[in-house]
């Protein structure tokens, strides 16, 4: 058994192995390589293998801090690696001023949540053989970065669940771009929370989910290219004013969107 420490990029020196590049820290997300025709489980879960031998892996925000991957190769040898997950220390963020409803909905406002939860659980389970990730991932617009992933929230006075995701300042109609392709997994025109709602699935069960939106510009179904327009910044939903929430899950693992890509660069910069 071997024992991985984070680290940004894990290569086996025998390309009969798994290799792994990315980010193994809590919201991180992992690249995998094994010859195709492997079978890979992680902490129990039976992983899909492109016929290339391509695999992700993704940790939530509170992973713990080890993490088991077993790989069966084409031979029958097996191995197991456990990967030691780096922690991280979230800031605390307060917004004053929601309408009350907002921040304790009522009975009815409680079943649409519910129901629209379910919706967005859905799109999230999806698991694609499509392996758009592979390309790579650009911000989906560009701006200040005004909320970072896993940054508790305190509404009027009351602790929330943690923000999972970034958000980027920008005005209304500002165009948002896919940061990768795949298919638009989800469309919605009002959520209760998220407003103006589209999720794109990028393949192997990694999502991203953009929030708040005024106006949308695809459909669900239909396959986007990295760069493609998408839709239009808003103030819908739960927002104290115009922004993007930009959200990525790897299934039901929240992971922090600013570790696939390059760090905010503007047009002062």
């Amino acid at each position: 058994m071997m024992l991985l420490a984070a680290s940004t990029a894990i290569a086996s020196a025998n390309d009969q192995d798994v290799t792994l590049n990315g980010n193994l820290t809590q919201g991180g997300l992992l690249y995998g390589r094994v010859p195709p025709g492997s079978h890979v489980t992680f902490d129990g879960r039976a992983l899909r293998v492109s016929a290339q031998g391509r695999f992700l892996i993704g940790f939530g925000r509170d992973e713990p801090s080890q993490a088991r991957l077993r790989i069966r190769y084409p031979n029958g040898r097996k191995e197991q690696r456990v990967l030691s997950v780096a922690r991280r220390t979230y800031t605390v963020q307060r917004i004053d001023g929601l309408p009350p409803k907002q921040v304790t909905p009522g009975a009815e406002d409680l079943k649409r949540i519910r129901r629209e939860a379910k919706l967005i659980k859905d799109a999230k389970h999806r698991d694609g053989a499509h392996t758009d990730f592979l390309n790579g991932f650009d911000w989906p617009l560009k701006g200040t970065v005004t909320g970072v992933f896993g940054s508790q929230r305190i509404l009027n006075g009351t602790p929330k669940r943690p923000h999972y995701g970034v958000d980027v300042a920008a005005s209304t109609g500002t165009p948002v771009k896919a940061p990768a392709g795949g298919v638009v997994s989800l469309v919605h025109a009002d959520m209760y929370f998220t407003g103006g709602t589209v999720m794109i699935d990028h393949g192997h069960g990694l999502s991203s989910i953009f929030s708040h939106l005024s106006r949308v510009h695809v459909a669900a179904g239909q396959s986007v290219a990295r760069g493609a327009l998408i839709a239009e910044v808003g103030a819908t939903g739960r927002a104290t004013g115009p922004h993007l929430h930009w959200g990525v899950n790897w299934f039901g693992r929240r992971l922090d969107p600013e570790l696939l890509v390059e760090p905010m660069r503007t047009a002062s910069d």
